[in-house]
């Protein structure tokens, strides 16, 4: 797979012209995964002004996934019998698997935020295996997914699968634990090795102190225990006092405006733009950073207002900016999901997600600390070939389930005037243009895609409206039999397609 290098040399000046259909499938790609036709059609001819801020306002005030029943059982609430108690959770987990992929395909914009701060704000789940702790943890992700940056630092912190995954649970003030201060700075706010000091951790982590109350119940709630806390004075970027939880946010955020603001747009803009932010070939994503943080830091680092600014540009609608992200596993399946408006039900979401395990995004288990290094770490020789043969293994299921939803789409693709069209190119053509950022390579790759698509061995002018006497043609969309199986060929086939990766 080429990579691309980031020559956009477009600004963060507004995008005016009205929305084309190549522009509108772009904003649904990155800020949400993809959109079906019909939404798409509806976007085209908006400005990008009044479309993002509707989309953004929708994010900001669409529900948090609501609490479970089990939200608040410890340990007490299980059978005492480990396994069944084992057994329990891990049904209790699967349940809140499919939920939250539910909530992926229908809240755009907030769950694309979502799934991005937990490869952010990394946590692991076999560090805790708590149903209870994996929802509060999601809560807070999709609650502050949009909203106060510094407010969203300081409550995943305090989070049981945080404090868990990091060892906060062990930092007492007699014996701090210096992991969760290290990466605060490093992997959460700063960026490694970024204006802070190795003293900077060590007095950082005294003064993160005393949040180890872990209950005499296994799955409670971690809570503050002031015994173990750290009652000396801390120096922490030059400033002394018996700091707490609180005063670290406090200092963090006013006395390193500057390096959060850079550290966290640069993240953003790798995760919605394009991969590549610091090359020297021409680009201006540097610049480009930087005016996002100043919008960042003038706002109280409030993150709704860089994504406005951003979705917004002419930068991310630059055609350099189009079809140059490798789909993560769940842009995979998520996105053909939307994109061909099939019917799924939750079993399909779970089977979903656990394919996304076995391409290496397993939900909730990000690899380490880092997350998952994404882009070009999607395509490999076991992946590829796991992409290949699991999207061809949902076409086939959506296909047995119900044939004609492939001539649905078809006919959704090419428009009203196109319904009873008797010409394939017309057909081929939407449909590559749906399932690919900027449609194939080349005019074989296409050629190739049209072979796939007639599918029997018929005359040349089979498609022909002379083919039988008195002008009727043997094959129309809206008609023809052979069209769910044409329609399910030529999907597989694109599935395999380098331009399928893309989005």
């Amino acid at each position: 797979m080429e990579y691309f290098i980031n020559c956009n040399t477009s600004t963060l000046a507004p995008y005016t012209t009205p929305l084309d259909e190549l522009r509108a499938a772009h904003l649904y790609r990155r800020l949400g995964f993809s959109a079906s036709v019909q939404t798409i059609n509806a976007a085209v001819g908006q400005s990008a002004d009044a479309l993002v801020d509707n989309l953004v306002n929708q994010a900001l005030a669409a529900p948090v996934i609501p609490a479970p029943t089990w939200a608040d059982w410890t340990g007490a609430n299980y059978p005492a019998d480990d396994d069944l108690a084992r057994q329990l959770r891990s049904t209790q987990i699967e349940e809140f698997k499919i939920t939250y992929g539910n909530a992926l395909l229908d809240q755009g914009l907030l769950d694309r935020l979502s799934f991005f701060w937990s490869n952010h704000f990394v946590t692991q789940l076999e560090t805790y295996e708590c149903p209870q702790f994996l929802y509060y943890y999601v809560n807070c992700l999709q609650r502050n997914a949009l909203g106060n940056f510094k407010t969203f630092t300081s409550e995943i912190g305090l989070t049981s699968a945080m404090l868990y995954y990091l060892d906060g649970v062990r930092n007492r003030g007699n014996n701090p634990n210096e992991n969760y201060a290290r990466e605060l700075y490093e992997l959460f706010t700063m960026g490694e090795g970024n204006n802070y000091t190795e003293e900077d951790i060590i007095e950082t982590a005294k003064a993160l102190s005393g949040y180890t109350e872990r209950g005499e119940e296994g799955c409670t709630q971690v809570t503050f225990d002031p015994t173990e806390f750290n009652t000396e004075n801390k120096t922490i970027f030059g400033q002394t006092g018996n700091w707490g939880y609180d005063d670290v946010m406090d200092i963090l955020f006013n006395q390193r405006p500057n390096e959060i603001g850079w550290f966290i747009c640069k993240k953003l803009y790798e995760f919605f733009v394009h991969p590549d932010s610091t090359n020297d070939e021409g680009g201006i994503a540097p610049q480009i950073i930087d005016g996002l943080a100043q919008t960042f830091i003038a706002n109280n680092f409030d993150i709704a207002p860089v994504l406005r600014q951003l979705f917004k540009s002419q930068h991310f609608f630059d055609d350099t900016a189009i079809g140059v992200i490798i789909k993560s596993p769940a842009d995979l399946y998520f996105n053909f999901v939307k994109e061909s408006n099939f019917a799924y039900d939750d079993m399909d979401v779970l089977n979903f997600m656990d394919s996304c395990s076995l391409i290496g995004q397993r939900f909730f288990q990000p690899p380490e600390v880092e997350g998952w290094k994404r882009d070009r770490t999607w395509i490999n020789t076991n992946f590829i070939i796991g992409r290949w043969l699991t999207m061809e293994v949902f076409i086939d299921r959506f296909f047995q389930n119900d044939p004609e939803q492939f001539r649905t789409l078809a006919m959704d693709a090419v428009g009203p005037a196109n319904m009873n069209t008797s010409n394939p190119e017309i057909v081929v053509r939407a449909l590559v243009n749906k399932f690919t950022p900027k449609g194939l390579l080349t005019d074989a790759d296409f050629e190739r895609a049209m072979d796939a698509f007639k599918i029997d061995d018929v005359p040349e002018d089979y498609y022909s409206p002379d083919y039988i006497p008195g002008g009727n043609s043997w094959w129309v969309l809206s008609t023809s039999m052979e069209v769910p199986t044409q329609v399910h060929v030529l999907l597989r086939h694109l599935s395999r397609e380098p331009e399928f990766q893309l989005k």
